[in-house]
């Protein structure tokens, strides 16, 4: 596959290179285990530019620079400690940083800012989550997860549940999971935050079976993947909305017994009130495995953005 930019889950509507992705990730991680990761980045430089938090997905894509022999340059808040604070347009700082590093791993607030940076930027964009738009990667480790956890993507039934509006890891997971044959979809949600009709119309025109609901319990039998997400407080410009529906669904231990005895329970993180700590000693809770898949994930993409580059001695 011939990657220049990592901007959306279109880009990877082909399960044959999906699947490649996979295996990939699968000898990064074996390779990481016996401490025998192959220097294939040596020499070349990462920048991480992050206009909003965040933790794994940041965090992640250094450490996985670094386990390949790269090295990184970051700023955590770049709309505090860049020039972005004295009125510097995204595309002018994209190009000054595009300058200095190899390639670029872009969060910021806006939707579809990685397109933008990618228009007038000389080295590969890597979208870390723009706004209420996609987050591509994610939805990679997402996929990469239910595989190892349940051994398919086909005949699946998932429910994607809690802010399907603003939520930008369900919006990039929906393109993956029209990969998958006999793929069901159970949409819950608040009636204020179902999912935008753009992707609704999106399931339409691959004929993917799917339902609307707000009642989180009704599901919980009928599924083989639980992906919790939470209401995101940043997102709303009402404070008397958010607090109306910030606790639609917590999943707790009673919760449980309606879930599959092999189903797994996925979760983007950070999780605010939507998983009861209480859930975490369950085999069933697969949400901290799920976060380091991310490293190897970020790992296989980093080493196909960069793959006619040659390896150092």
């Amino acid at each position: 596959m011939n990657l220049k930019h990592i901007l959306s889950t279109q880009q990877f509507l082909n399960k044959n290179v999906l699947l490649d992705i996979f295996k990939k990730a699968d000898q990064f991680e074996k390779a990481d285990r016996r401490n025998k990761v192959p220097k294939l980045l040596r020499n070349k430089i990462l920048s991480c530019i992050f206009y909003e938090p965040s933790t794994r997905t940041r965090l992640s894509f250094e450490s996985a620079m670094l386990k390949l022999g790269g090295q990184v340059i970051s700023t955590e808040n770049a709309g505090q400690f860049s020039s972005a604070i004295k009125g510097e347009t995204l595309e002018d700082s994209i190009r000054v940083i595009s300058g200095y590093s190899d390639a670029i791993v872009l969060r910021h607030s806006e939707a579809n800012a990685a397109k933008r940076a990618a228009k007038v930027s000389s080295v590969p964009i890597v979208n870390a989550g723009d706004g209420t738009g996609e987050h591509p990667t994610q939805a990679l480790l997402d996929l990469y997860t239910i595989k190892k956890e349940i051994g398919r993507i086909d005949n699946l039934k998932i429910g994607l549940v809690g802010d399907l509006l603003h939520g930008r890891t369900i919006h990039s997971l929906i393109y993956l999971l029209s990969l998958g044959h006999a793929v069901e979809i159970f949409l819950v949600a608040p009636r204020e935050l179902k999912l935008p009709e753009h992707y609704t119309s999106f399931l339409n025109s691959r004929a993917m079976k799917f339902s609307e609901s707000d009642n989180l319990e009704s599901v919980l039998p009928k599924i083989d993947v639980l992906y919790m997400t939470r209401i995101q407080k940043e997102r709303f410009s009402s404070a008397r909305l958010y607090e109306r529906v910030k606790n639609s669904f917590v999943l707790n231990k009673k919760m449980l017994k309606k879930l599959g005895a092999h189903a797994i329970i996925m979760h983007p993180l950070p999780r605010v009130s939507e998983i009861s700590p209480e859930v975490d000693d369950d085999a069933r809770a697969a949400y901290f495995r799920q976060a380091k898949n991310g490293l190897y994930i970020r790992m296989a993409l980093l080493s196909l953005l960069f793959k006619n580059v040659p390896p150092q001695r």
